[in-house]
């Protein structure tokens, strides 16, 4: 174990200067070699479907079964390992989070690309569903390599990339009709997301956030309802508990350690809290997942 989780960039190869790479995992074993086999935090959002064999991915601290037709969906600050599986086979879609972007705009405003955070972590398409998946992808891929100036071939990736998510949101019968982004207490909670992943840290308080993003603390706590269910000091602490849980399994750092990391004063309080929110304490929650990696 290290003592902080190896946190990977896009950093395609020289020969591949665009915000969007694709290619087999047979290529990944292939270039990474042995570190294929370490846990990774991304900075980029990433597409893995899986298209023969059989693997168990880990996300974060849960170990994921995957065969012909999974799909991951794992976005920019979580934590991936590839299982220690070697006969399995899919490709992989690489993309920066900022490369999906609005692509058109209409007299009721930007429509926005489908957002990636929408999509469930793990998805199981049919066969015949996997199968344009996996076409889709491999004409980005075989696109990727055309002769031609680079912003010409990175609005041609990006408008593919807007379909395949797209077809993805339909497949899980979530269209942007369905779900409208561009509502005001929607985006209030966009704001909010974004400032948690910024600060959970050092807020730990509802009124931090509501402070900064100008609103009340109600105001707040009805966008985040609307748009999770819980409660905006709920939110707050699922995600402090995720980077406990991600510190616990990933690194050997001591609880205390860890609490200090996440802005508790005294370790007592993060024992208590993680208890709480995990209904386990942290030695005994490190243990149990290490045991399945």
């Amino acid at each position: 174990m290290n003592p902080a989780i190896q946190r990977l960039g896009y950093r395609p190869q020289e020969s591949h200067p665009l915000d969007l790479e694709v290619f087999s995992v047979a290529d990944l074993r292939d270039r990474a070699k042995e570190q294929l086999r370490t846990t990774h935090r991304y900075e980029f959002h990433a597409l893995v479907g899986v298209t023969q064999g059989q693997c168990a991915q880990m996300v974060d601290f849960q170990s994921i079964p995957c065969g012909p037709g999974s799909l991951l969906v794992l976005r920019a600050g979580q934590a991936h390992n590839y299982g220690p599986h070697q006969d399995w086979d899919g490709w992989n879609v690489l993309f920066r989070p900022e490369f999906v972007v609005p692509v058109a705009t209409t007299s009721h405003g930007p429509q926005l690309a489908p957002d990636v955070e929408r999509l469930p972590e793990h998805m199981v398409l049919s066969s015949p569903d996997m199968a344009v998946v996996t076409g889709l992808v491999q004409q980005m891929r075989e696109d990727a390599l055309i002769n031609a100036p680079k912003e010409d071939v990175h609005a041609l990736l990006r408008h593919q990339l807007h379909a395949l998510l797209t077809r993805l949101s339909i497949l899980q019968g979530r269209t942007q009709t369905q779900q409208p982004l561009a509502t005001p207490a929607a985006q209030r909670f966009s704001r909010f997301q974004r400032l948690v992943e910024e600060r959970f840290t050092q807020w730990h308080q509802v009124g931090n956030y509501a402070g900064h993003l100008g609103c009340t603390e109600k105001s707040l706590a009805r966008a985040v309802a609307a748009s999770t269910g819980a409660t905006a000091k709920a939110f707050i602490a699922g995600r402090i508990a995720l980077e406990a849980k991600r510190l616990l399994v990933h690194t050997d750092l001591s609880a205390a350690a860890i609490a200090d990391k996440l802005g508790f004063d005294e370790p007592t309080n993060f024992s208590k809290f993680f208890r709480r929110e995990a209904d386990d304490s942290p030695a005994e929650f490190r243990r149990r997942q290490r045991m399945l990696l």
